[in-house]
């Protein structure tokens, strides 16, 4: 007769953290396909984790009590009292020796693949400058405008908001603003219908080609501290301010060096650990320790 293996049972930090992970709920939220999913990855993460600790690098590598205690501080004072931690500690089968000693293997784990990743290479400039000049296009700034506006909606089912009424409103506004553009965000929050209004219309830093058709074009045919005249859209009339101009640009290899150099490490310590990682022997009896 065929002997049928028992499941595996995910130990309980770690579908703790896949739960979160995955989504942002604890394990007694999810739905039965949520929760099968979380214990699926909470059971290899666990199994890769017992690797990283069975490898030779992992026996010289020491946690430090004080980095212990920061981390399990954190953890506790997210709840109003004790009463409220050991109630979540219950809730998702961990006590506080479980948490400390849940807490141990994942810094230790940390510890283990930040050794490793430190072996990666040095990123040199010459392949800062291959990186440079094959990606281009990250390194061009487009035209930037600093944009405010203020918005009536035309809507027939309001009297206030009819074409006419609505025009002549915008056309109010717009009268006195080319008077006096410094009160675009007082009549921006007293009059304008956009959410934006609660900030003085900002809408911030914009590129051609974000805003509708016709609105684009009055921006980008602005001054610095200029206001427009009424410009319609398909939902309604607007009134555009450009607080500022930021010309287009290339920032050159040298200033982008330091953000190149950092995006290689980073890929190199990857990796370094994703290799590493690769090349680590597979327990026979690997995750069997929370079996029921």
């Amino acid at each position: 007769m065929e002997t049928l293996e028992k499941p595996v049972r995910a130990e309980p930090y770690a579908l703790l953290r896949a739960s979160l992970a995955l989504f942002r709920k604890a394990p007694d939220k999810l739905t039965p396909a949520e929760l099968k999913q979380a214990e699926a990855q909470a059971r290899n993460e666990y199994r890769l984790e017992s690797r990283v600790l069975n490898a030779p690098e992992a026996a010289s590598v020491i946690i430090p009590e004080r980095e212990l205690q920061t981390a399990y501080k954190e953890i506790r004072d997210r709840y109003e009292d004790e009463g409220a931690f050991l109630s979540e500690l219950a809730k998702n089968r961990l006590t506080e020796k479980s948490l400390r000693e849940a807490i141990y293997r994942q810094c230790k784990v940390n510890a283990v693949l930040e050794s490793v990743a430190a072996r990666s290479p040095e990123v040199n400039e010459v392949e800062i400058g291959i990186y440079y000049h094959l990606h281009a296009e990250q390194f061009n700034r487009p035209e930037l405008r600093d944009a405010c506006h203020i918005f009536i909606s035309i809507n027939p089912d309001f009297p206030e908001n009819t074409r006419e009424n609505a025009w002549d409103r915008i056309q109010d506004i717009c009268t006195r603003l080319h008077k006096k553009p410094h009160k675009f965000a007082e009549l921006a929050l007293k009059y304008s219908e956009c959410p934006t209004s609660l900030n003085g219309g900002l809408l911030g830093k914009v590129p051609r080609g974000k805003l509708y058709p016709e609105l684009d074009a009055v921006l980008f045919s602005l001054k610095a501290g200029e206001v427009s005249d009424v410009v319609e859209s398909e939902i309604g009339f607007h009134v555009l301010l450009c607080k500022q101009i930021h010309r287009a640009e290339t920032i050159s290899l040298k200033n982008a060096t330091p953000k190149i150099r950092q995006l290689m490490k980073e890929r190199y310590r990857r990796n370094c650990q994703r290799a590493w990682l690769a090349n680590l022997p597979v327990a026979e009896t690997e995750g069997n320790s929370y079996g029921e």
